[in-house]
């Protein structure tokens, strides 16, 4: 009982780092963005299909989703929309595979570790068996496709066991979508 607790504490603490991280990453993306810094590496990048790939790369992660942002919105005006589109998708899926094999979403891990273990023991029964178990990767499709971090889409559909042939062609279209939807938004604002 004490080492699950101090586990719990352990999970929490880091849970607690990496909001932090990601608040500092937004206010140093506000803080590129304002200064014109991000705009200045696009230029240096040249503004093509490899700048637009390594920001989608980008785009996957909770740590690096806003800067990645407005790196591609900042393309999707030197660029067509259509290139910016394919070629950040595919960047994106990239970052989906890279985490889903290897990261193995630290940030999921720590949510899941901060919670009581028979919460997550249950959770995890849910996914299993019953509707969760073909509602999950339809959660996890819409948090890919969303313009948030793509870790807990992951972590869902890593739940439900689905294969890398069906993730890769599931986060190219989500990822179309949530790069789209950010190239919208920017244009409206």
């Amino acid at each position: 009982m004490v080492k699950s607790r101090k586990n719990t504490i352990r999970y929490r603490r880091e849970l607690s780092k990496d909001i932090f991280f990601i608040f500092v990453g937004a206010l140093i993306t506000v803080f590129l963005s304002k200064f014109g810094i991000i705009d200045l590496l696009i230029r240096v990048l040249g503004g093509n299909v490899i700048a637009t790939f390594i920001a989608g790369i980008f785009f996957t992660s909770v740590f690096t989703l806003a800067p990645a942002s407005v790196a591609l919105a900042h393309m999707s005006t030197l660029m067509p929309t259509g290139q910016v589109l394919i070629f950040g998708a595919l960047g994106a899926m990239t970052g989906d595979l890279l985490l889903f094999y290897f990261i193995r979403d630290r940030f999921a891990d720590d949510l899941l570790g901060s919670m009581r273990p028979s919460v997550v023991k249950h959770v995890f029964r849910s996914f299993h068996f019953g509707f969760l178990k073909w509602l999950s990767p339809l959660i996890g499709a819409a948090f890919i496709a969303s313009p948030l971090p793509d870790e807990f889409g992951l972590m869902l559909m890593g739940i439900s066991k689905i294969r890398v042939a069906v993730l890769l062609p599931i986060s190219f279209a989500m990822n179309i979508l949530g790069v789209y939807s950010i190239i919208w938004f920017a244009h409206l604002v």
